[in-house]
């Protein structure tokens, strides 16, 4: 039993021959007939002669019609996959117009790169944090034989309950389409859950869905071809296209990139205030501006770091005492 991809050996004439010849028969089956008639008609056969040859003639006529069954045309990166009572005969990949036995069922499959632009869906990541995660995916077939026949034939798109049944529509799409849709979901929930949605938790420098780049989509790029290799199916690129927090902790997490960012910003605040205080001391010192004792070093620099520190602008105050 064959269980791989083979090319069609049997029988396959040019299409454009098999065209005219199928013409050509055609004229002269018609040709019969009219001469059938006339002949009738001028008593040079007898009525049972003439019932025969109708019947001859209608039996041309079947053979014709059959006959124009046999054509097909290959247009570039498609194939034909051929079965003759439901025996796998082989795939036809070559462009052009042909004509093969009028028996054979002739299954067409494109093997152009198509692209599916996935739905975010919502899974758990390493964390355990809800996530919504979408993905692209550039796919082509590349084994006719096991997109055709390793798979199941026809599959039916859920429909989610709840739904009017006025409104249900049982959609149907090809085996190896439903596939690829059902394997890549379960893929991207594989990777998602491998990886932390960012760094906040464990700041370690190792890899997350936000900063994965193409390391991560490598690794799902992997994954898909080892999913829909079973399907003849080749991924040729495949990547993360939307990422974001579930919409039920979206306005938390929200807030803690905010504290995140204001805690960043003040240590950036006070690492300058620091530094310009520090500065300004050893002005004041080295060009005997005026002598300071540690207690008024201490209040110079605690007004200082109000001053530079404080969201609000500083209130000028006038200092009617003295220093000595």
């Amino acid at each position: 039993m064959n269980t791989k991809e083979k090319d069609f050996s049997g029988v396959r004439f040019s299409g454009i021959g098999m065209l005219i010849f199928n013409l050509l028969f055609l004229c002269g089956v018609i040709y019969f007939f009219v001469f059938i008639i006339g002949a009738a008609e001028a008593d040079r056969i007898s009525n049972n002669t003439t019932g025969i040859l109708v019947v001859a003639d209608l039996l041309l006529l079947i053979i014709n019609s059959i006959f124009w069954g046999g054509f097909m045309l290959n247009e570039p990166n498609e194939a034909r996959v051929l079965l003759f009572f439901g025996k796998y005969k082989g795939t036809v990949k070559d462009n052009g117009y042909f004509w093969v036995h009028p028996f054979y069922v002739k299954k067409k499959l494109t093997m152009r790169a198509r692209n599916m632009d996935a739905e975010p869906i919502k899974v758990n990541d390493k964390t355990g944090n809800p996530v919504m995660i979408g993905q692209v995916v550039v796919w082509r077939i590349v084994d006719t034989y096991k997109a055709s026949f390793d798979i199941d034939n026809m599959a039916k798109t859920t429909v989610p309950a709840g739904t009017n049944t006025a409104m249900r529509i049982n959609e149907k799409m090809k085996s190896y389409e439903y596939f690829v849709k059902v394997q890549s979901d379960a893929a991207l929930r594989y990777v998602a859950g491998m990886y932390a949605y960012d760094d906040s938790v464990n700041d370690d420098g190792s890899l997350t869905l936000r900063s994965g780049g193409e390391e991560l989509n490598g690794f799902l790029e992997k994954q898909l071809n080892e999913r829909l290799a079973l399907a003849g199916i080749e991924v040729l690129e495949a990547r993360i296209n939307y990422l974001a927090y579930a919409p039920e902790i979206a306005a938390v997490m929200l807030r803690r990139q905010q504290a995140d960012a204001i805690i960043a910003a003040r240590e950036k605040i006070v690492d300058g205030a620091v530094g310009m205080v520090k500065q300004a001391l050893q002005k004041l010192s080295e060009e005997n501006i005026i002598e300071l004792d540690d207690e008024k070093k201490a209040a110079m620099v605690s007004n200082l770091l109000v001053v530079l520190c404080s969201d609000e602008p500083a209130q000028p105050v006038i200092n009617s005492g003295t220093f000595s």
